[in-house]
């Protein structure tokens, strides 16, 4: 989308929400929303001479003051003066910053915002309150453009938040980003009350901390060959004499800075070295902690699976990773210290004498009891240090580890079966919290890993299941959102994943579960896109999407328009042309007859927010016509029974839900039309998508009968097999007869079976997906 279409947009939204954020019975427009707020009557006029006031003798204070003159001065052009004082009871005109530590009524990181026509006060208990009462108040402060003055409404406002854990994760080995982002990403983290910064540092692609002791693990590590203008999975290793340019690493100097901006923001740093896999980077520099002994070269892209690994029964590999943790225990004063121990393929560890060995002295039954033993070496060597383990739902295997913490990333199980034991647990299933997939239309959204989590299913999450009780549930410390950077290169793509994104889970771990209403949340979250300006953050949530119900007896479609928010205008055209402000304003769900492709766009004051959105609609001769299948769809209905013939046609998102999925197995389907009827036309939709394991079939074979036992070929096409993985793309195989009469259709593709030697998955099942078989 052009950058004037993004100023339209923060233009327009202003004009609407200044003239209904603060109407009568209108909510206050604050995310997270707070346990308890109220609006009075009157408000607070902020000009050049109001003073932001701070009592008690902390710096702290002074920071947080200081930073609210800066963030003021930026967002409305007002620039405000910081006074130190003892007394503030007597100031007016003022924004009073007050810390106390005996008011016992105010949590930890909860505080007191109260607007008055005279004054703005914010108390709390500790400074991270008074930071995170800042943010409320800034929130009311958001005017497009510059002004000598704003009138703040009057509220009163208590809040604390719900979950202890507020986090968000940053994977800075797949692609580096620099110093200076990391501080934005912090900013935006403290921008939504986030408390937590889970720094991904290091995988298979890359090592990106200085340890002063092993020298090579940057000099080495940090750097791959770069294969940047391929796609992720399809890079070629490194090959002997090549130079690896493509890389870097964070200084210890570098880290001590960003910790300590993350402390004037009241964010954690969380620090991850991941052990026993995903550990390529740091076997390239030092292949003696391996099994094998090397040698290894940084890949430069995806590996899978992950067999290259620590050997566990090495005692000095235990060495050198306790050498490594001493210095990272320098660098992160936190109390969680990540290892890991995801996604961990024991291959090596079953071959190796040193490992087999370490079984049998330990009387550990399996290689999954030896990652135990591994990982609670680990845990005991961290609690010496005084630190907690925080490891990924795999570190639950063969036996968690005294004190360890879960990320239950594979779904909420992981997270059940830890709090059942007594362990604390945040929740991060890919369901709901992975922010590197796609959150719109793959069509129209930056490439993205996969699956799709808009922001309405980010708000609909709840880190606590059903399952556990009260006391078990005590162990739910929070949630986090992760965000996976193979195919996110730069800084703008990784803001455009999180935003808006972070605001919906920022409601979901600080509010109350019983005040959350996606309907109440839509308008404060426009409000907050106005803080958005300096980021490139997305309009995903304004996508049209297109829902069609098939009537197999009109012979018809039914066609419903709608937007995640709700709010804007949708015109939309029937003949796949462009929408413009004069095409037809959508008001009702209206219905089509015939073939056609539907192309929607949302509006604001005649002004197009995102690119349109287009359905195809095919009403065809086989049209809900039964289809009988040889072998089974697996995971990818596609709409069921009927989703061959329900005329819709799928996108490049093969889990948009109208793909129908084959796993291993050949498709063949026979369409049933009923009655023996003359054929023009035979076609079928097959998606690629090589990074996903779906293949074009090697063969595709279209027969026809009049009695469903003998059938005639009449078209067949042989499809090359992909030599590398190839871009999402849609192949209609069509075919055309004439002087054709048939009953029975038959559509057989031939599954390529496994994956080539040359992609990542080699030797795993191949998928067949098709969209819908047309008879004309």
């Amino acid at each position: 989308m052009s950058k004037k279409y993004f100023v339209t947009l923060t233009a327009i939204l202003f004009i609407l929400l200044l003239n209904a954020s603060f109407g009568s019975g209108a909510d206050i427009p604050i995310i997270p929303k707070p346990v308890k707020a109220e609006r009075r009557t009157g408000s607070f006029t902020l000009s050049s001479a109001t003073k932001i006031i701070v009592t008690g003798e902390s710096d702290a204070q002074t920071d947080i003051a200081q930073y609210v003159s800066d963030r003021l001065k930026e967002q409305t052009g007002i620039s405000l003066a910081v006074k130190r004082v003892k007394k503030a009871s007597q100031y007016k005109n003022a924004v009073i910053l007050q810390l106390s530590n005996a008011d016992s009524a105010l949590a930890p990181e909860g505080y007191r915002l109260t607007v008055t026509p005279v004054r703005i006060r914010i108390e709390a208990s500790r400074e991270a309150g008074l930071f995170y009462g800042v943010q409320s108040l800034l929130q009311l402060c958001l005017p497009v453009g510059k002004s000598r003055k704003l009138n703040i409404p009057a509220v009163n406002i208590e809040d604390k938040p719900r979950f202890v854990w507020r986090g968000l994760h940053l994977d800075v080995s797949r692609h580096f980003f620099s110093k200076e982002f990391i501080k934005k990403y912090i900013d935006i983290i403290a921008l939504h009350k986030m408390n937590t910064f889970h720094w991904h540092l290091t995988d298979d692609q890359g090592w990106r901390v200085e340890i002063k002791r092993y020298p090579k693990l940057t000099e080495i590590g940090a750097w791959r060959v770069d294969r940047e203008d391929r796609g992720w999975n399809d890079r070629q290793p490194q090959i002997v004499g090549e130079k690896a340019t493509y890389g870097g690493f964070y200084t210890q100097t570098d880290i001590k800075e960003i910790v300590e901006y993350a402390n004037s923001r009241y964010v954690t740093i969380v620090p991850e070295i991941e052990m026993p896999a995903h550990s390529g980077a740091a076997l390239a520099a030092y292949p003696e902690y391996s099994c094998t002994g090397g040698p290894f070269t940084v890949p430069p892209g995806g590996v899978w699976p992950i067999v290259n690994i620590y050997c566990a029964g090495n005692d000095s590999t235990f060495t050198f990773l306790e050498n490594i943790l001493d210095e990272v225990i320098e660098l992160f004063p936190g109390k969680f210290i990540h290892i890991g121990g995801d996604e961990a393929d024991k291959t090596e560890w079953k071959k190796c004498p040193k490992c087999q060995s370490r079984m049998k002295e330990n009387d550990l039954k399996d290689e999954g009891e030896l990652q135990s033993y591994f990982i609670k070496r680990m845990a005991a060597f961290l609690q010496s240090k005084g630190k907690r383990l925080i490891g990924w739902d795999e570190i639950l295997e063969g036996g968690l580890a005294l004190d360890a913490t879960v990320m239950s990333w594979r779904g909420m199980d992981g997270g059940i079966a830890a709090a059942r034991q007594g362990h604390d647990v945040v929740m991060t299933p890919g369901s709901h919290c992975y922010f590197d997939y796609y959150q719109g239309s793959r069509e129209i959204e930056p490439m993205a890993i996969g699956g799709y989590t808009p922001l309405s299913k980010v708000y609909s999450f709840e880190p606590i299941p059903t399952d556990l009780t009260t006391e078990e549930a005590k162990h739910v410390l929070g949630a986090q959102a992760n965000v996976w950077s193979e195919f996110i290169p730069t800084p703008e793509h990784a803001e455009y994943l999180v935003l808006p994104r972070l605001a919906a889970l920022s409601e979901v771990v600080w509010s109350p579960a019983s005040l959350r209403d996606w309907k109440n949340f839509v308008p404060r979250m426009e409000n907050l896109m106005k803080s958005y300006g300096k980021y490139n953050y997305a309009k995903s949530a304004y996508l049209v999407s297109v829902t069609t119900v098939m009537d197999s007896i009109k012979r018809q479609a039914s066609v419903s328009l709608a937007t995640e928010m709700g709010t804007p205008v949708i015109r939309y055209t029937l003949d796949g042309s462009e929408p413009d402000n004069k095409s037809r304003l959508y008001k009702k769900p209206f219905t089509i007859n015939a073939t056609g492709a539907i192309k929607a766009l949302a509006f604001i004051a005649n002004k197009p927010i995102v690119p349109s959105t287009e359905q195809r609609i095919l009403i065809h001769k086989a049209f809900f016509k039964p289809v009988t299948l040889t072998y089974p769809y697996r995971k990818y209905a596609g709409g069921g029974n009927f989703a061959l013939t329900n005329g819709i046609r799928g996108g490049k998102s093969y889990d948009d839900g109208n793909w129908q999925g084959f796993e291993f197995d050949d498709l063949n389907a026979v369409v049933d039309l009923g009655e023996v009827q003359k054929i023009s036309k035979i076609s079928a939709g097959f998606l690629q998508n090589t990074n996903s394991w779906i293949f074009l079939p090697s063969v595709i074979e279209y027969s026809v009968s009049n009695d469903s036992t003998s059938y005639k070929t009449v078209g067949k096409y042989e499809i090359p097999v992909a030599s590398e993985n190839r871009e999402v793309s849609i192949n209609e195989i069509t075919l055309n007869l004439s002087e054709t009469h048939a009953r029975y259709i038959r559509v057989y593709a031939k599954n390529v079976g496994v994956c080539p030697d040359w992609h990542i998955g080699k030797g795993g099942k191949t998928w067949v997906f098709i969209d819908e078989i047309v008879i004309e």
